[in-house]
């Protein structure tokens, strides 16, 4: 077999809706026996039925085979692991040899009946996915070939099948001419990894349903039978009928569903309706004559343990995980996932930008020569591409683009995939970002524009195309970031600036952030693994772990601020006494939503009441907040969910707001005591040593604290380039040198904070007063031209690791916030064990922080002590030292010691999202500067 042909595929029938059918059907998944050889030319004696098959592996299907020992995974994000030769393949090509025995049952019967091929009477082949070049067998007879990894294929069965024991044979290649498509910043896992099906069922349906004008529109298309909504009235509809209908119409907010029945060619087939109109009008993207709004994620299909292969369950937590964090589309990057996906879609609420199994990235690297978009003899294949994917998923409400592709230059077979699509489903715009002139779809996409491009471009003021004709229409299209704030490690930043723009102008549809999950694969040393750790010689390291949840689907902290910039409903407070209640969603009220208001003083609830928020929102009145202790005092409103929602349990938390409403008392004046010097300088139960140096604190052994600088790079710090530079000013290897140490009634220590082979520095001045508690004010100031941001402004100092186990603080929370991120850190009394203090990052870097600090006791067996700042400090308590996290790989690399790192901050650099896209707005941007923190210690 010419694994070099341009032909995706022979033997294959056409393509079809992915149906429900009473059809009978035998799943084939499960134990098949696998051989793998090094290379593609091997013996096809393995089709026959008598092969004897004892000496092979079992592996299980759907799977991939280097997760199961044969082989191993290799990453890269856009270089293709093969030489760029296209459509030529090395002669080293993994390839694996399937064998599945199966019983057909009594009463299936084989052959061709009734004049139609494959006919209930006989039996497809069907196969959901299999990478990358998939050969059939069966009983001997081979059925034909497919390509095109992520798309299903069947083949007519019944001409071979026998009554009894059948023998099915698949002969798997890694490597073909189709590779040269799948170039898909994932990992390369070949083998047949969604399910197998033999079943009877022939029937194709297609409805188009509509909603206009407040009812019901339903195009019944084609259909091997009469179609009936018992539901709407509806029976008897023949192919080729319209209706109009009083239904509901269908958005991601109220996924309503009517279920449709056809019944012809011996077979009852039911599929799901939703009625919805996509439309766009004056450059803005409607649905149902509404504007949309996408807040949406990108989503690969990955498993730790099971790569592609993702079980049901696992999609299903995917969207309740989505709904639950206010998500409500998802772009199906780069390929259309396994079609229960988009049924879950249908069914929980999210909209949909289906993309074909497209993407040529890796012929950037050279200049996009020769790329298969643009090479005719690419052309069927990629034609086929399109086509496969929009016969399958036609019939799905949630789908409301289709994507031609990723990431794959531009070139004539756009052309062809676009025509094809627009004229077999005229009801869905289509989408694709790799063409800026937009020549071929109906949406303006970018990735990674930055917030004041995204502006110019919301008020169509973005930079002109060299045609006028090409740019006049491109400034009539809708405007969405098909990937944005890319969520890799610590981050992203910049999410609300983000949404302000896309809320502010109506041009602007939303976006998707890239993206949902970290692909870590599960490792038994490093926990989980990315590109490298296989020893592939070319990979592109950690940029596969990316995402909103970690590889166990854990939401990360982007995760969580991503729920409250995406919140569907907002709080603005006037004074104490009024909240204006703004209803953010685009298709329903309010009425399903239960509204509180809770006061709190220093973390601590003094009253809570219901408000009574009118369906539509609007200005409500707060009830009295006096009352209770003195202190800093919070009113807090929510809107939880008042019933069950099949995504969610009554009582989910949907938004929340925060107003302060009295700031803390300052406490009264103390008197001081003055520092002695006896070897040690003195006071109370502190001590310093000869050089003002902390080392007894309340009892504590302590070290520090000492004006710090560094920070573990995040991912955006290190692909962005702030860490080269922060290396190349030593900022990771500082040196202290004490100018002066004065004694009296208070304790002055004069420092200057420099690195070797530069003459920037800090002149670092301590000023300690005891009155009970220990105060220190730490005045700063930079020396020199610095040339840039720097990662921090803050102290560092350790205490015994055994005297601390447990963090209690007053502020944000409860996980960690930055400058430009945290916006779903809440105000309130919090508390955690150290551990739980670490966001585990599968790639170690800066994390844990808590910004905005009001006070921290820290607590232990030894007893504890207490941090006050004056008025506020960024937190962070680590069992490892700032450089031992620098240097972790995994997190296995974390070993905890017998010091407490604790970090007391002025301020951090912003995070941004530099590791594709821009760094941090030039607001977060830590520029050295005159500062003073200000701090006071207290026994626990």
């Amino acid at each position: 077999m010419d694994l070099e042909t341009f032909t995706p595929g022979s033997g294959r029938l056409a393509p079809r809706a992915a149906l429900h059918s009473d059809a009978p059907a035998i799943s084939l998944n499960g134990t098949w026996r696998f051989r793998l050889s090094p290379a593609a030319d091997v013996p096809e004696d393995f089709t026959a039925p008598g092969y004897d098959d004892s000496g092979w592996d079992d592996l299980p299907v759907p799977s991939h085979w280097n997760l199961h020992g044969h082989g191993a995974p290799a990453y890269t994000n856009v270089s293709f692991p093969i030489p760029i030769d296209p459509p030529h393949v090395p002669g080293e090509n993994p390839t694996g040899d399937y064998r599945r025995v199966f019983e057909l049952p009594d009463g299936w019967q084989g052959g061709r009946q009734g004049g139609r091929q494959g006919g209930r009477q006989g039996g497809r082949l069907r196969f959901e996915g299999a990478e990358s070049f998939a050969r059939v067998w069966l009983n001997g007879h081979e059925l034909g070939f497919s390509t095109g990894s992520r798309l299903p294929v069947e083949y007519d069965a019944a001409p071979y099948l026998r009554p009894g024991r059948n023998v099915l044979a698949v002969r798997v290649h890694q490597w073909s001419a189709a590779t040269y498509l799948e170039d898909q910043d994932m990992w390369w896992l070949p083998g047949i990894f969604r399910d197998v099906t033999l079943t009877r069922s022939t029937a194709d349906v297609y409805v188009r349903a509509d909603h206009r004008d407040g009812r019901g529109v339903l195009a019944y298309l084609e259909g091997p039978g009469p179609l009936s909504i018992p539901e709407l009235g509806v029976t008897g509809l023949e192919p080729g009928g319209e209706i109009t209908v009083e239904a509901e119409p269908w958005t991601a907010e109220t996924p309503r569903l009517y279920e449709a029945v056809v019944a012809g060619d011996g077979e009852t087939v039911r599929l799901r309706v939703g009625f919805r109109t996509i439309s766009i009008e004056d450059g803005v993207l409607l649905a149902n004559g509404r504007p949309l709004l996408l807040k949406g994620v990108n989503r690969h299909e990955f498993h730790p343990e099971h790569g592609r292969a993702v079980p049901y369950e696992t999609m299903r937590e995917d969207v309740l995980l989505m709904k639950r964090h206010n998500v409500n589309a998802v772009r199906t990057s780069h390929y259309p996932p396994h079609p229960r996906f988009l049924d879950l879609c249908d069914e929980l609420g999210l909209w949909v930008i289906d993309e074909c199994d497209l993407e040529t990235h890796g012929f950037w690297e050279v200049g996009w020569r020769a790329n298969p978009t643009d090479d005719p003899r690419y052309a069927d294949a990629l034609l086929d591409r399109m086509r496969r994917m929009v016969e399958r998923d036609k019939n799905h409400p949630s789908v409301i683009m289709w994507s031609l592709g990723n990431e794959a230059g531009v070139g004539r077979n756009l052309a062809v995939m676009a025509d094809w699509a627009r004229e077999r489903d005229p009801s869905r715009p289509l989408h694709y970002e790799g063409d800026r002139s937009c020549a071929h779809t109906d949406v303006y996409s970018r990735m990674y524009a930055s917030h004041a491009e995204v502006e110019l471009i919301g008020k169509r003021e973005e930079d002109p195309l060299d045609d006028p004709e090409l740019d006049a229409r491109r400034r009539t299209l809708p405007f969405l970031q098909c990937e944005y704030a890319h969520a890799m490690g610590n981050g992203p930043g910049g999410l609300a600036e983000y949404q302000e723009l896309f809320e502010r102008h109506p041009r602007l549809a939303g976006g998707f952030i890239w993206e949902w999950i970290d692909h870590g694969i599960a490792h038994p040393v490093h926990e989980y693994a990315y590109g490298g750790d296989y020893g592939e010689p070319v990979h592109d390291s950690n940029f596969v772990i990316d995402g909103l949840v970690f590889p166990d689907r854990t939401p990360s902290p982007g995760l969580t601020d991503l729920k409250k910039v995406f919140e569907p409903v907002r709080f603005t407070f006037d004074g104490d006494d009024v909240v204006r209640v703004v209803n953010g969603y685009g298709f329903r009220d309010l009425s399903h939503l239960r509204f509180t208001a809770t006061v709190q003083v220093e973390g601590e609830t003094v009253t809570e009441h219901v408000l009574g928020v009118p369906a539509d929102g609007g200005e409500v009145a707060l009830p009295g907040a006096g009352g209770g202790p003195e202190g800093e005092r919070w009113l807090t409103v929510r809107a939880e969910l008042a019933e069950d929602q099949p995504w969610a349990p009554a009582g989910h938390e949907v938004a929340w707001g925060q107003t302060r409403l009295a700031a803390a008392t300052p406490a009264p004046a103390s008197r001081t005591t003055a520092f002695t010097r006896d070897g040690l300088i003195t006071a109370g139960d502190c001590a310093f040593d000869a050089s003002g140096r902390l080392v007894r604190l309340f009892g504590l052994e302590v070290e520090g604290p000492r004006l710090g600088l560094w920070r573990a790079p995040t991912d955006n710090d290190r692909y962005g380039g702030l860490e080269g530079r922060w290396r190349a000013l030593g900022l990771h290897r500082l040196t202290h040198r004490v100018d002066e140490v004065s004694v009296g009634d208070e304790l002055v220590v004069r420092t200057r904070v420099a690195a070797a082979a530069t003459d920037l520095g800090m002149r670092a001045t301590y000023r300690w007063t005891y009155d009970g508690g220990l105060r220190l004010a730490l005045e700063i100031e930079p020396e020199g031209e610095w040339p840039g941001p720097i990662p921090r402004l803050g102290v560092d100092m350790t205490l015994p690791g055994a005297a601390v186990d447990r963090v209690t603080w007053f502020g944000p929370g409860p996980g960690e916030s930055y400058q430009d991120t945290g916006m779903a850190a809440r105000v309130g009394r919090w508390s955690a064990t150290v551990e739980e203090l670490q966001t585990p990052y599968v790639y170690p870097q800066e994390n844990g922080h808590r910004a905005d600090v009001r006070w921290a006791v820290l607590t232990g067996e030894q007893g504890g002590i207490r941090v006050s700042g004056e008025p506020a400090f960024g937190l962070t308590a680590r069992r490892w030292s700032a450089a031992e996290l620098t240097a972790a790989r995994h997190r296995p690399d974390l070993v905890p010691g017998d010091r407490l790192h604790l970090h007391l901050d002025l301020a951090h650099q912003g995070i941004g999202t530099a590791t594709c896209g821009p760094g941090p707005l030039p607001a977060y941007d830590l520029h050295p500067q005159p500062a003073t923190l200000r701090l006071r210690f207290t026994p626990a």
